[in-house]
């Protein structure tokens, strides 16, 4: 700061006051925190009373195990892929045999499979209830059970979709979409509508071909 005149030399002594007054509290609180340090340790010392340091034992500090990392996408991978092979726009009456049971059999299935499908000759092992489920869910849903179930090797399954009676105009949206799905995976041989004991019309019996583990 340069003086000129009186006035600014008397700035100077002011500001030159007020900075060690400041340094000087600033002392006196630095030396009252290291008192109180030195109250809190003797008051420590004084209740543990005489205290001796542990030899080093020679222990090793065991190493944290690393954690598998989750396959997230390759869980995505696959449920993009069966989004993609399963679609809601599927026209069943150009590839497949299908009546007014809402039956299907693949090509060169006989007849009397059918017959012993709807009369519950083939025992169902697993079952699957959609219900309550948006579209895409279900989809996926529906998918990945049919996988899982004909890579264990199971032949017969049961999938309930409802009969739609609390949907919008009270029309079967997800039976429908149902019966698209199950007509494009190729571990379906046929599927026919559940007797009334199994679901009715609310559900469908589904023979998968023979394989998995």
């Amino acid at each position: 700061m340069k003086v000129n005149t009186l006035a600014d030399l008397k700035a100077l002594k002011r500001a030159m006051a007020e900075r060690a007054a400041a340094e000087a509290i600033q002392r006196e609180a630095q030396r009252q925190a290291e008192l109180q340090r030195e109250r809190e340790s003797r008051l420590f010392a004084h209740a543990v009373g005489p205290v001796q340091a542990i030899a080093n034992p020679g222990r090793i500090a065991p190493r944290p195990v690393p954690v598998a990392p989750l396959p997230v996408q390759r869980q995505l991978d696959e449920a993009s892929v069966m989004r993609e092979a399963l679609s809601d726009d599927f026209d069943i009456e150009t590839l497949l045999h299908t009546d007014e049971m809402l039956s299907y059999r693949c090509p060169g299935l006989g007849p009397d499979v059918m017959r012993k499908l709807r009369e519950g000759s083939w025992s169902i092992q697993r079952q699957i209830d959609l219900h309550g489920l948006r579209t895409d869910e279900a989809r996926e849903a529906l998918g990945r059970f049919i996988r899982e179930a004909h890579q264990q090797g199971l032949r017969c399954v049961r999938v309930v979709h409802g009969k739609g009676l609390g949907s919008p105009g009270r029309m079967p949206v997800l039976k429908n979409r149902v019966l698209r799905w199950l007509v494009q995976k190729n571990e379906v041989m046929a599927f026919v509508q559940a007797r009334p004991a199994e679901g009715g019309a609310g559900a469908l019996v589904v023979l998968l071909r023979s394989g998995g583990a």
